[in-house]
């Protein structure tokens, strides 16, 4: 039982370097990916294992077959599945996303991961809404224009089978043991997209991405976008009980706005890690901590981790969250 607060890390890439590997060959085991981060979780004592290998993957389930492999950075979508209205009527959803090929790697991480730490420590799945999931098989472009200009039947089409995959592809990761399902959805704050906008057309296909699942372990989370102005929304039209705010949210609001009715995360800024000096890193994550802690359900996060801050920096942050995230005794 920890003394302390459960501290999340989002380190993804950096398992490669720890393999001494490519990014692309790090990527094409799920041994791989699981011997990453069980590394990384040993050399910076965070709370967490990542079963994501990449963003693009939902991608490539669906027919991708081009994948960009940078040198020092996420792969991503190289070629667009959807170009034209009849991609959208062609695209096809698979029966069973557990017995997918592709999906063969993520099992295999998973299995070894649990195995390894023999359940210690939770395993996070990455899942992308159906209002998101548009962005990487036709592009951001594409899927605005589609989206706010119709046609409204099509589109409605590519929502509805997107969200297909969505569910599926969650029941795939529950079965495979994950534990946490982070549930992605960039159209989910007022950052992106008008309130009217979210609360007219968004929010109904939340629910009806989430209607009827177990919320047991799944998490409301919109990039780095802030969510503190839509929580009592989401909490009232869905059975949600963790958010993953931005690092732009206040955590203390985020405690009032929630009062206990949800786990919640205090977000640190990677991007800054590239600039601050440690006392000032130490002093944010001070700042964040002391703000948050004041609820009973509280963790400390971060975004998603570059790969080019220095291991050093990164440790400075985990070092300060494991330090001040202590309860006190009483």
């Amino acid at each position: 039982r920890l003394d302390r607060i459960p501290v999340f890390c989002n380190l993804i890439d950096q398992g490669a370097r720890e393999l001494g590997m490519s990014i692309r060959q790090y990527y094409s085991r799920g041994a791989n990916v699981a011997e990453g981060q069980l590394r990384l979780v040993k050399k910076y004592g965070h709370d967490n294992f990542w079963s994501l290998f990449y963003v693009g993957r939902e991608a490539v389930m669906l027919g991708c077959d081009k994948i960009n492999f940078p040198d020092d950075g996420p792969p991503n979508v190289a070629d667009f599945i959807i170009k034209t209205p009849e991609d959208i009527k062609k695209l096809h959803i698979p029966d069973d996303i557990y017995s997918h090929p592709e999906f063969q790697e993520e099992i295999e991480c998973i299995r070894i991961m649990r195995k390894e730490t023999e359940g210690r420590y939770p395993v996070i799945a990455y899942l992308t809404s159906a209002l998101t999931l548009p962005c990487i098989l036709m592009g951001m472009e594409k899927w605005f224009k589609l989206l706010l200009f119709g046609p409204a039947e099509l589109r409605d089409e590519l929502l509805n089978k997107c969200c297909e995959f969505f569910r599926k592809h969650l029941a795939a990761y529950k079965k495979a043991g994950a534990d946490v399902f982070l549930y992605s959805e960039a159209f989910g704050s007022t950052d992106f997209v008008p309130m009217k906008m979210f609360r007219e057309f968004c929010l109904p296909w939340i629910e009806k991405d989430l209607e009827g699942v177990d919320p047991q372990g799944m998490v409301y989370y919109c990039g780095s976008s802030r969510l503190n102005p839509v929580i009592d929304a989401i909490l009232e039209r869905t059975r949600i009980e963790a958010f993953y705010p931005g690092p732009l949210d206040d955590a203390a609001e985020s405690g009032r706005i929630l009062n206990d009715r949800a786990l919640f995360a205090g977000v640190f800024n990677d991007i800054r890690l590239i600039e601050w000096t440690p006392g000032e890193i130490r002093s944010e994550v001070k700042r964040i901590i002391t703000a948050g802690m004041k609820s009973k359900k509280f963790i400390f996060g971060t975004s998603v981790i570059p790969c080019c801050v220095p291991e050093t920096k990164i440790r400075v942050l985990l070092d300060a969250a494991l330090e001040f995230g202590v309860h006190e005794r009483r």
